[in-house]
């Protein structure tokens, strides 16, 4: 028998659900078939279980509460994947009790503390009914040596359990990720998170069950992050010596680039510099043409002084004669003048007397 389409549809209200108050705007005549509140319907967000509580989807498709997706979302939004120390530093406790209140009506106020959104998300798990690990045996627990040992175990959880533990593990493993800026590497995250995991009623065996939490818990995310690794995209599926070999690639054509545009650069010096070269060749051949042009005229100057100085030597040799043949004929004629007038009576010789008839004679 074929089922055929829907016919003479009207519509008649729009129906809203809300988790704590059931159907919203449901017509009175389907009141008595639809429950007006939903029977597993939780005031809080903390300390119920997971099936009174609304679930939506991850980006690796499991299911978990809604508020985990938000606690994630802002904690990563925030920067807090490179905060040192997330996870282990615990944030205030008023500022908690105050993002508790508000995530109970189904919403995360706005520049909340990193430390405080990563210690609500521990605080979710640790305030479970039932821890995520308590479905396991606790013996097999007790009882794994090796990592193989670990993850067989862990295949006995429950579907919810299972998704929970895996949406604990993929964030784990995004923190060790940035672990040289965060300082959390798997087992730091292992140390903090394994209280939060199991609630061991058993104080005998209490502390050695713990021990063995924290080694599945660094197990599965190793584990985890071995597998993005193999399974990450093409650009990341490098390893870290090919990843270096491209950096360094990459490096080498920009230095080639700088290279050949440095030499081009050292081209256009060149040139210059053979430009200069030439214009100071010319110049200092025309120096060397005025050198030249100043030496011919400083020895034709030089020239011309040797016959100033020769004429003027010559000039004054005939004055030196001149004055020379005047002094002696001046002599004779003092001489004479001495030896006839300036000889007195007693052959005394007297002062020269000038001579009247002397005057004007040269």
């Amino acid at each position: 028998m074929d089922i055929g389409g829907p016919t003479d549809v009207q519509h008649v209200a729009h129906v809203t659900f809300d988790r704590f108050n059931g159907f919203l705007g449901l017509p009175s005549e389907f009141e008595p078939d639809v429950p007006k509140k939903a029977p597993s319907a939780s005031a809080t967000v903390f300390g119920v279980s997971t099936e009174s509580m609304q679930l939506s989807y991850d980006s690796r498709g499991n299911c978990v509460p809604v508020i985990l997706l938000l606690l994630q979302s802002r904690l990563y939004d925030q920067g807090g994947l490179k905060v040192e120390g997330i996870f282990r530093i615990t944030g205030e406790n008023s500022e908690e009790e105050y993002v508790r209140e508000q995530l109970n009506k189904g919403m995360i106020p706005d520049g909340i503390d990193v430390h405080c959104l990563a210690g609500l998300i521990k605080a979710w798990f640790r305030e479970l009914p039932r821890g995520v690990l308590d479905p396991l045996p606790s013996e097999q627990v007790l009882q794994c040596e090796s990592d193989e040992d670990f993850i067989k175990v862990v295949r006995l959880l429950p579907q919810t359990e299972a998704s929970l533990l895996n949406w604990a593990i993929n964030l784990m493993a995004d923190v060790v990720q940035f672990e040289n800026v965060n300082k959390m590497n798997s087992r730091n995250l292992a140390l903090v998170f394994a209280p939060n995991m199991s609630q061991m009623k058993d104080q005998l065996t209490a502390l050695m069950y713990a021990v063995q939490v924290m080694k599945l818990l660094k197990c599965l995310t190793e584990k985890a992050l071995r597998e993005r690794e193999v399974t990450s995209p093409p650009v990341d599926t490098r390893s870290s010596n090919e990843a270096e070999d491209g950096e360094k690639e990459v490096d080498n054509e920009e230095e080639d680039e700088e290279e050949e545009e440095g030499d081009g650069d050292g081209d256009g010096v060149y040139i210059i510099e053979e430009v200069d070269s030439e214009a100071e060749g010319g110049e200092k051949e025309v120096d060397k043409e005025e050198e030249e042009e100043e030496e011919e005229e400083e020895e034709e100057e030089q020239d011309g002084d040797g016959v100033y100085i020769i004429e003027e030597e010559a000039l004054q040799i005939t004055r030196v004669v001149a004055d020379d043949h005047k002094s002696e004929s001046m002599k004779s004629a003092y001489d004479g003048s001495i030896t006839s007038d300036s000889k007195g009576v007693d052959g005394v010789v007297q002062p020269l007397i000038c001579n009247p008839d002397h005057i004007g004679n040269k």
